[in-house]
């Protein structure tokens, strides 16, 4: 399946923290959107990897995904290296995507920031015919995406660009709240952590908020770009 939009988060709900809203938004666009998670998020205090496998799914029922699938790194202990890289260009050379979302390259978790990086070197990589890659004996085709953009996690980034998701943050919520061992759940027992504290929950709304009034918009999703970004004519921009 081709699609328009691939999201590539290291944790499962990392997606969904970041850029449901841009995600819900594409996919009433019409446009295809999937997403692939490095890890199963095995190392997090609450909750288990079937727990989270089973949120993930249930989430992206709520956001409507065309696909979404984990590469079951290990949470923590992935590398930026060559049997890492190949793997994320198989998945990016599987769906061909216009353009990527992925992981903000630097934050207060270690994950993120290598992820960002990984994934940055693969969309390169993946752009070149000589290197090789086979999915179940079929020989994929080099492709690189247009755009990659990384999204804003834990630590404020000042945004390249920001998209409105005013209509769709109602349900990036309830995409967030899928996710029902990790975040506040009071019918849930689990130790308390950084995000499953209703203080935590309320910063996300806050983000949104802040990126939201920026451009004139209730509510908003940041994101980075390590390259200069183009528009056809100055009216498209908002």
């Amino acid at each position: 399946m081709k699609l328009d939009i691939l999201v590539i988060a290291v944790h499962p709900d990392d997606a969904e923290l970041c850029c449901s809203g841009t995600i819900l938004k594409h996919i009433a666009l019409g446009k295809k959107v999937g997403i692939v998670d490095l890890t199963r998020g095995e190392l997090g205090t609450r909750g288990t990897a079937e727990t989270r496998d089973e949120e993930a799914a249930d989430s992206a029922k709520i956001l409507g995904l065309h696909v979404r699938e984990n590469l079951r790194m290990r949470d923590g202990f992935f590398q930026n290296d060559e049997a890492h890289r190949i793997a994320v260009i198989k998945a990016i050379r599987k769906y061909q995507p216009e353009i990527i979302l992925s992981n903000a390259l630097e934050d207060r978790h270690p994950d993120h920031g290598r992820a960002g990086d990984l994934v940055y070197d693969a969309v390169f990589l993946s752009g070149l015919p000589k290197i090789e890659t086979e999915v179940d004996g079929k020989k994929q085709a080099a492709h690189r995406p247009r755009l990659l953009l990384q999204f804003i996690q834990d630590r404020y980034i000042k945004p390249d660009i920001i998209v409105d998701i005013s209509d769709h943050m109602d349900t990036k919520l309830k995409s967030i709240k899928a996710f029902k061992t990790q975040f506040y759940n009071p019918d849930v027992d689990g130790l308390e952590t950084y995000i499953s504290s209703p203080e935590f929950f309320e910063t996300v709304i806050g983000r949104a908020r802040e990126f939201g009034k920026s451009i004139g918009a209730t509510f908003g999703e940041g994101f980075t770009s390590r390259k200069l970004l183009g528009v056809d004519n100055l009216f498209d921009l908002k």
